[in-house]
């Protein structure tokens, strides 16, 4: 006997808790970490080849695209340290595992990320 179940597959329409949107950044975030020291790698080699790779790191470093990425990997790696620490304090049971803590600790996560992203776009800008 099959069961008709609703099919939705329209994601919008889907509404996740805050605590998952904050588990599911912090693995988006740490894809982002891991290509976007590849481009700071490559900047750092570029700097260090020689003195005209230097000015060219230096040129580049002044172009808004390059201080968008800067940003962004600087943001991602603030998020994941602060949603990464909320997992180990649940983890290790130093945080209860109820509701309305992961509520707030999420918050809180937010909160953090949105106040040390502006004080990284300040410094680089």
């Amino acid at each position: 006997m099959k069961e008709q179940r609703p099919i939705n597959l329209n994601l919008r329409t889907i509404h996740f808790p805050l605590t998952a949107v904050v588990s599911i950044l912090h693995r988006i975030s740490g894809v982002v970490i891991f290509i976007g020291i590849s481009v700071l790698l490559w900047m750092f080699d570029l700097s260090i080849s020689s003195p005209e790779g230097f000015d060219k790191a230096v040129f580049m470093m002044n172009k808004n695209i390059f201080k968008i990425i800067i940003w962004g990997v600087g943001s991602s790696f603030i998020y994941h340290i602060i949603s990464g620490m909320r997992h180990i304090l649940i983890d290790c049971a130093l945080l209860q595992t109820t509701i309305t803590i992961g509520r707030i600790s999420a918050y809180i996560v937010c909160l953090l990320t949105i106040v040390l992203s502006i004080f990284i776009g300040v410094i680089i800008w």
